[in-house]
């Protein structure tokens, strides 16, 4: 950890303020970000960012890494070389979940639309301001229950009504797609910990059970936003050919409304409007 701080603080120190956004304003006493310029754009806390750089997180997630490589504008050499560090090393057996560049710059151009990338579990591991303007803020869960099936089969999809027909359809795609995934990553032990923590669901065991294989690829979601109602949107799925990386895309559905609340709802973020219960 303490190669993975002193490594944090260069690269902290060679990037150009100007070049994300932060003005030069007051004198700065070194170059590059200041700590608490970095801890905003990763989506973390200044003090966790201080802790890294002394060594003194035991092991970061690996969503807190891409989000540190992606605030630092680290190559995927770089990014790859964080996560090792961190002790993600790249496994052939293990689900992988480093987001590379290239995946970045579709997202940034893709930005008036709500989209999530998401691993080979359907573990949501990044999101754009629209998506959580959409479904909500994810960060208010926990990294352990920002997954899809888990949302479906343990809890409830945020935001989301569906249909009894389209509930089956979506679960069913759901688990056939874990079933595959568990075929390309047998030893991945976050995946049997995911396969046994779904297992409390009756309805998972009664799908698994059938070991139907298949892929989930697109679907209709009908989002209840607590300010500006019912938001009819598909959702079309870009597979990466290498890392098994879901890119999901919501686009309006034609001939609704969704298009002009999509667009209300990228000038207020996530900020409610409703008044408070």
């Amino acid at each position: 950890m303490d190669q993975l701080g002193a490594a944090l603080r260069a690269w902290r120190d060679r990037l150009d303020p100007a070049t994300v956004g932060f003005a030069h304003g007051s004198p700065r006493r070194v170059p590059g970000l200041r700590r608490a310029e970095l801890a905003t754009l990763a989506g973390i806390s200044v003090e966790y960012v201080v802790r890294l750089e002394q060594g003194r997180v035991a092991t970061p997630s690996a969503q807190v890494c891409s989000a540190l490589a992606r605030a630092l504008h680290l190559s995927d050499d770089e990014h790859a070389h964080l996560m090792r560090m961190a002790g993600h090393a790249a496994d052939p057996s293990r689900v992988p979940r480093m987001i590379p560049g290239s995946l970045y710059r579709i997202v940034d151009q893709l930005a008036g639309n709500p989209l999530a990338v998401y691993d080979a579990t359907w573990q949501l591991l990044h999101w754009n301001p629209l998506f959580a303007a959409t479904f909500g803020d994810p960060t208010v869960r926990g990294v352990g229950d920002r997954n899809v099936l888990v949302w479906q089969f343990l809890g409830e999809l945020p935001r989301v009504r569906q249909t009894a027909a389209e509930r089956v359809a979506f679960e069913e795609s759901l688990v056939a797609d874990l079933r595959a995934t568990t075929s390309r990553y047998p030893d991945d032990p976050d995946l049997a910990a995911l396969v046994s923590r779904l297992n409390l669901s009756p309805r998972f065991c009664e799908l698994w059970s059938r070991r139907a294989v298949g892929g989930h690829q697109s679907a209709h979601k009908l989002v209840q936003h607590p300010d500006v109602g019912d938001i009819a949107m598909n959702s079309d799925i870009l597979n990466t050919q290498d890392t098994n990386l879901r890119l999901v895309v919501y686009t309006p559905q034609p001939g609704t409304d969704a298009r002009s609340k999509l667009e209300f709802l990228a000038a207020i973020g996530v900020q409610r409007m409703s008044p408070q219960g």
